[in-house]
C-alpha cells in the first residue's frame, strides 16, 4: 500500500496536466499512487494521460460529466493510502512538496489535514505570493484558529492540501451539489472539526491562467455554498463569522460584476453592517458600494497590473 495517494481532477487540461503529472513524478518522495479521474473532457485531455508512461498512473473514467467536487470523491474513495493529496490538473509542485507533507504528518499526529503556503501564477514568468493573515510566517507549525489565519487570502490552496483519510466520515467529503466556491465549504467543514499542521513553505504553484490570459470563469449560474448553515457555530466563534462575511464579499463582488445583483443583494444583506462583526474592512466596504460600470473599470486596472506582475488586493 501506497503511503500517499494523489487524486488528479480532470477535465479539459490537455495542455497543462502534462505539466501537473510531471510535477508529482519529479518529487523527492516517491512512495505514492496518482489517481487520475477523467470527467469526460471535451478536448485532447484523456488522450493525453493515457499516452503518459508512469507506472504509479491509474486512470478512472466518468461516464457522465460530475464536476470537481464529484472527481475529487471519486478519487477518494478508489484511493489505496491512509492520507490523500490532491492536485488540480493545471497545478505544479516543486520537488520537496511531498516529502513536507510526509514531515508534517510525523511529526504532528494529531492532526488530520495538512498543507503548505503557495504561490500564485498569474503567466507563465508571474509569481506573486498570496495576501495572508498568518500569526507566524517561520516554522511549521499547529494552526491554532484556522479562521483567524484565513481573514485575507486562504493560506493553503486545495493543491496544497493533504487529508487523512480516516476524516472523511467525520466532516464528510466534497459537497457535489456545489460547483462554485466548493472548496470553501470543505474548508469550514473541515477545519470546524479537524486539526491542521502547517508549513509557511510555498511548495506549489497555483496556476491563475488558462493559455497566457488570466482566468475568467463565470459564476453566473453556479450553486455555491449556504454560509448559513454555518451561522450557527458562527455564533460563539467570532472568527468564523468574519470568515463567512468576508466569503459572502468575494462572492457578492463577482455576482455584481456580472450582472447579477439579484444574489449580489443576497449575499451583501448576510453580511454584518457591523465591520468588529464582519471583518470587512473600508476599502472593501466603500467596494461594495461602487457602481458596476466603476467596479469594472477598477477590475480593469487590476488586471493590467496583475500582467506586471504587481496584484492590488482590497486585504492590503
Amino acid at each position: 500500500m501506497p503511503f500517499l495517494s494523489i487524486v488528479v481532477p480532470l477535465f479539459n487540461k490537455e495542455y497543462f496536466v502534462t505539466a501537473t503529472i510531471e510535477s508529482i513524478v519529479a518529487q523527492t518522495f516517491s512512495d505514492y499512487e496518482i489517481i487520475i479521474v477523467e470527467d469526460c473532457s471535451t478536448d485532447n485531455s484523456k488522450m493525453v494521460v493515457e499516452n503518459l508512461k508512469f507506472d504509479k498512473i491509474k486512470i478512472i473514467q466518468h461516464e457522465i460529466n460530475k464536476g470537481l467536487s464529484a472527481s475529487r470523491n471519486t478519487g477518494i474513495k478508489n484511493s489505496s493510502a491512509d492520507f490523500i493529496v490532491f492536485i488540480d490538473a493545471d497545478d505544479l509542485m516543486k520537488p520537496t512538496y511531498l516529502q513536507k507533507i510526509v514531515f508534517l504528518i510525523q511529526n504532528f499526529s494529531e492532526a488530520d489535514l495538512f498543507a503548505t503556503n503557495y504561490d500564485e501564477v498569474y503567466t507563465k514568468n508571474i509569481y506573486i505570493a498570496p495576501h495572508l493573515n498568518l500569526i507566524n510566517t517561520a516554522e511549521d507549525r499547529m494552526i491554532s484558529d484556522f479562521f483567524a489565519e484565513n481573514l485575507k487570502q486562504s493560506i493553503y490552496c486545495q493543491s496544497s492540501l493533504c487529508v487523512r483519510k480516516s476524516a472523511f466520515s467525520t466532516f464528510g467529503h466534497y459537497d457535489e451539489k456545489i460547483n462554485y466556491a466548493e472548496d470553501v465549504d470543505f474548508n469550514i467543514r473541515a477545519n470546524l472539526q479537524s486539526k491542521l499542521a502547517y508549513s509557511p513553505e510555498k511548495l506549489v504553484q497555483y496556476v491563475m491562467f488558462d493559455e497566457n490570459r488570466i482566468t475568467k470563469k463565470t459564476i453566473l449560474g453556479k450553486k455555491i455554498p449556504d454560509f448559513n448553515k454555518y451561522e450557527k457555530p458562527a455564533s460563539d466563534n467570532k472568527n468564523l463569522k468574519k470568515y463567512l462575511d468576508i466569503n459572502r464579499y468575494m462572492l457578492a463582488g463577482n455576482f455584481k460584476k456580472e450582472g447579477d445583483f439579484a444574489t449580489f443583494r443576497k449575499l451583501k444583506s448576510e453580511i454584518s453592517t457591523s465591520s468588529d462583526i464582519s471583518g470587512l474592512n473600508i476599502k472593501q466596504r466603500i467596494l461594495m458600494k461602487m457602481p458596476l460600470s466603476l467596479l469594472r473599470y477598477i477590475l480593469g486596472i487590476k488586471n493590467y497590473f496583475l500582467r506586471k506582475g504587481i496584484k492590488i488586493s482590497s486585504f492590503g
